[in-house]
């Protein structure tokens, strides 16, 4: 089974992120900072992490760049899922070497077309 990574902060977020790909088909782990992230991923190896910029301590970005620095995590497929959408945000994103940049006010139907994309 596919098990997405959720890097989120807002718990109304979070929820309606799992929700949505809950109902698509994937198991979904949720964390609220990049520091958990860093842990999650080691323990678990998600199949796709969907991360926000704006984080307690080290934003998205950060996190990306050292997810896709690391030869144990890079094959991980990043999206960014931000509320930060102007086209300088999505030049870091691809910086940082995400896979995919999505704004918060994405419908759910593009959301799970990205993410079954990245997985296959």
């Amino acid at each position: 089974m596919s098990q997405v990574l959720i890097v989120e902060d807002s718990k109304t977020e979070m929820e309606k992120l799992k929700r949505c790909l809950e109902g698509s088909g994937y198991t979904v782990l949720g964390v609220t900072s990049g520091e958990e992230a860093e842990i999650r991923v080691k323990q678990q190896r998600p199949s796709l992490i969907l991360l926000d910029v704006i984080l307690p301590g080290e934003s998205g970005f950060e996190l990306c760049r050292k997810l896709k620095d690391d030869p144990n995590t890079k094959s991980i497929p990043v999206v960014i899922y931000s509320t930060k959408d102007k086209e300088m945000d999505r030049t870091w994103g691809n910086m940082s070497g995400a896979d995919a940049y999505l704004s918060k006010s994405v419908d759910e139907q593009t959301l799970i077309q990205t993410v079954s994309q990245l997985m296959n």
